[in-house]
């Protein structure tokens, strides 16, 4: 059986990732969620364009099948419980961190970094970057830090994902 690149170095069962249905290890809702998404959109302009509406229909499945695997494929190369736990113990180490703010503070900003880097694959943050804010500001509550505060965290992660990704290559 091949292993993941996400499996690697997973220490036990509980980092796995597990598909909630299948239980099948290396589950990757969010990439896969969102090239089907991406991808089923290009393909319905494109369907459209060709072959009018009932090329669109069409445009949009196969988009969103090949949007889908390609999704799942960026998002194999992180695995969100290691992400989390990395980060839970290096964040003191950021030259960002404040004496006094737990992780919390910053979990936020760091798995919209982390989730970020696969949901815009080739972007550079600085181009992504209004699109993950804006994002963060809807789901942040009020007792969330600002994306300004956590801005840090955010790139920080999205260039560790980078930098994994680059290397598994």
């Amino acid at each position: 059986m091949t292993e993941l690149p996400s499996q690697k170095g997973i220490a036990n069962e509980s980092e796995l990732n597990r598909d909630p249905i299948t239980g099948t290890p290396g589950a990757h809702m969010l990439g896969t969620g969102a090239g089907a998404a991406s991808g089923g959109i290009a393909g319905g302009a494109v369907g459209m364009v060709v072959a009018g509406p009932v090329g669109a229909v069409i445009g949009v499945a196969v988009g969103a099948v090949t949007g889908g695997l390609a999704g799942k494929t960026a998002a194999e190369v992180i695995n969100p419980t290691a992400e989390e736990r990395y980060w839970s113990e290096e964040y003191i180490k950021e030259p960002y961190f404040v004496t006094g703010r737990a992780y919390s503070y910053y979990a936020r900003g760091f798995r919209s970094g982390w989730e970020g880097r696969v949901r815009h694959e080739g972007r550079s943050f600085a181009e992504a970057e209004a699109e993950m804010q804006a994002g963060y500001r809807l789901a942040r509550s009020e007792l969330d830090p600002d994306w300004n505060d956590v801005r840090s965290a955010a790139k920080a992660a999205w260039d560790r994902v980078d930098r994994n990704w680059k290397s598994k290559l």
